[in-house]
């Protein structure tokens, strides 16, 4: 947050590109550190539906979660969503 304050006035157009390379590469590597754990992969077969269930719809709900706020922040600055 201070860094964001002190950079306010700045143009930092390109920022968002860069912060989604970095989402990108850090669930990059998280899936590398999932899959070459022995124990959660020998496990997948325990996870069972409830986990299953419940991952899918915090992922949904995150997704739609974002992209909600993404429309509602561009609509207020004017654009077409």
């Amino acid at each position: 947050m201070l860094l964001g304050y002190l950079l306010r006035k700045r143009n930092l157009s390109g920022i968002h590109k860069v912060i989604t390379v970095l989402i990108w590469l850090l669930l990059f590597i998280l899936g590398i550190e999932v899959g070459g754990n022995e124990q959660i992969i020998k496990g997948l077969h325990t996870i069972g539906l409830e986990a299953v269930i419940l991952t899918i719809g915090g992922t949904l709900g995150s997704v739609i979660a974002a992209w909600a706020l993404w429309r509602a922040l561009y609509k207020r600055k004017g654009g077409r969503a």
